[in-house]
């Protein structure tokens, strides 16, 4: 066997040092993508238990539907403060729209999650309180999501299985 000298003992020792560098990397790399993944489910999760939550309150609180679907029928504002709620909870909605919105725009979640999500405005686009919102509060909003809402605004209406339609309306309306 063949005796190694000093400089070659260090060669041995950058070619394993070496090699320790690159298998350190790969788990680097392993760990950070579980972690962007982990990242990406707590993200998703998170925007769907805050639409979860303003559709549970709107389901389950009768005072607060009642005064949502009066305000989203009707042609003309309601009373004031009845009216200030409606905003309020309407922008509560809107506000978690956005941030599925710009979670989707720096790729944390998909744009077909957030589609999921913000679609709703499609279906009531064309009533009256959605419009009187929109008027009023679209420059609260970033500036990006103001526009993909206007083009949500822009589609064809979907078919709301009539639960948006007043009976105290004349047809058509």
């Amino acid at each position: 066997m063949m005796k190694l000298k000093l400089s070659d003992w260090a060669s041995v020792a950058e070619i394993v040092g070496a090699a320790a560098v690159i298998i350190s990397l790969v788990y680097v790399g392993y760990q950070v993508n579980d972690n962007t993944s982990a990242i990406r489910s707590a993200a998703a999760n998170d925007a769907s238990v805050a639409m979860q939550s303003w559709y549970q309150e709107m389901g389950s609180n009768r005072a607060a539907s009642d005064l949502w679907f009066n305000a989203m029928t009707s042609p003309e504002p309601l009373p004031t403060h009845d009216e200030f709620q409606f905003m309020m909870m309407m922008h509560a909605c809107l506000l978690g729209m956005q941030n599925s919105y710009l979670l989707s725009q720096e790729g944390t979640i998909d744009a077909e999650f957030r589609e999921g999500i913000t679609t709703a405005i499609v279906a009531v686009k064309d009533l009256p309180g959605m419009m009187r919102y929109w008027r009023q509060r679209r420059d609260f909003f970033h500036s990006g999501f103001s526009e993909y809402i206007d083009g949500l605004l822009a589609r064809e209406a979907i078919e709301t299985l009539d639960m948006y339609k007043r009976s105290d309306l004349p047809s058509g309306q």
